[in-house]
């Protein structure tokens, strides 16, 4: 009785003397038994390592898993580090629990999502995967797809108009025509260099698939508003929204002749990352620089002095996108904004 073995529903009934039916009515549909039956079936097959039917092969005959794909823009490590992608995520979870929907994490890196399609109810991607051929799969993936923050005009998406949200935040920054702009971008090329963008083609940029061509366009537009010139060489590309890689933009950045005056982030952690360099150097925010984020951390609010801001509800935007697939919603929704006044200018 006590020898390790594989056991399936016929081979465990026939171990135990009884039925295929009443083995799986034990697990299944526990009505059908009496509460002395069951527990007794459930107790021997505990005691001989069976945990009940296959529920892959049953997941398959039903063509329904009850768990989601969540497709992330970079990898998981990373992301989950993350303070935005965090609340994103927790929002997320916390609907689809509710609706006792498991949640699989999938690196926006990977090679294809081939692997898990045939086993999950469909996909909802948070951003721009990173390699690009997962966006042309999802574009043809038959299962639910809710896109976030940026769309693939075939089906659900839920997003904040980046676009104005960095045109509204530039704007408090930009108070001259004589300004010193920098813009310290997050993923704007293909690479895993902190490096500067010298050629970029506003009509050319993925404004519908990139959120941060949707910040650096609202950026552009805002400069061109006020009149300003930007130089040619102020714009950083920065492969990841952490502190090591934007101090290296924001020390060169603040090393330029002449020195920007204006720093315009895509990330809070951008933006603390200048802050810090620029008190190291002995100028203070924001009577030497100004500096404006966007996100909203908490962590920003916190600094001396506050971050000027885009807060985004990246918690209810994880909720909405749930909600979304669990509805089978087949439409785009803009979620609000909030515009986070701080002394970084």
């Amino acid at each position: 009785m006590t020898e390790s073995k594989h056991w399936t529903l016929k081979s465990i009934a026939q171990e135990l003397g009884v039925s295929n039916a009443t083995v799986s009515n034990a697990f299944n549909r526990p009505d059908q038994l009496s509460e002395k039956r069951r527990n007794e079936i459930l107790a021997a097959c505990n005691e001989l390592g069976y945990f009940g039917p296959n529920k892959a092969a049953r997941s398959l005959r039903r063509g329904k898993f009850d768990t989601v794909a969540l497709v992330l823009p970079d990898s998981v490590s990373y992301m989950v580090s993350d303070p935005v992608a965090s609340k994103f995520m927790k929002g997320v979870a916390e609907v689809l629990e509710q609706h006792k929907i498991n949640l699989l994490l999938f690196s926006g890196g990977a090679e294809s999502i081939n692997g898990v399609s045939d086993f999950v109810d469909g996909f909802i991607c948070y951003g721009r995967p990173r390699n690009g051929v997962l966006v042309d799969q999802l574009k043809q993936m038959k299962k639910k797809v809710v896109t976030v923050d940026f769309n693939i005009h075939r089906s659900a998406s839920v997003s904040i108009d980046n676009r104005r949200g960095a045109y509204d935040v530039a704007s408090i920054a930009l108070q001259s025509e004589q300004d010193q702009v920098a813009i310290l971008g997050l993923r704007l090329l293909d690479t895993h260099l902190t490096c500067r963008v010298y050629d970029f083609d506003s009509d050319a940029m993925e404004v519908d698939t990139s959120i941060a061509h949707q910040r650096l366009q609202g950026y552009l537009d805002a400069i061109t508003d006020k009149q300003i010139s930007l130089s040619p060489d102020r714009v950083w590309n920065i492969p990841e929204s952490n502190s090591d890689f934007a101090a290296i933009a924001a020390k060169e950045a603040l090393s330029c002749n002449p020195r920007p005056n204006v720093f315009l982030c895509m990330s809070d952690l951008i933006a603390m990352a200048v802050v810090r360099e620029a008190l190291q150097k002995g100028l203070r925010v924001p009577e030497d620089i100004r500096v404006v984020g966007f996100d909203g951390i908490e962590e920003a609010q916190r600094m001396v002095p506050a971050l000027t801001t885009v807060y985004q509800h990246s918690e209810q935007k994880g909720r909405q996108a749930a909600q979304m697939f669990i509805d089978d919603a087949h439409d785009a929704e803009i979620l609000d904004y909030e515009l986070l006044r701080g002394g970084s200018c």
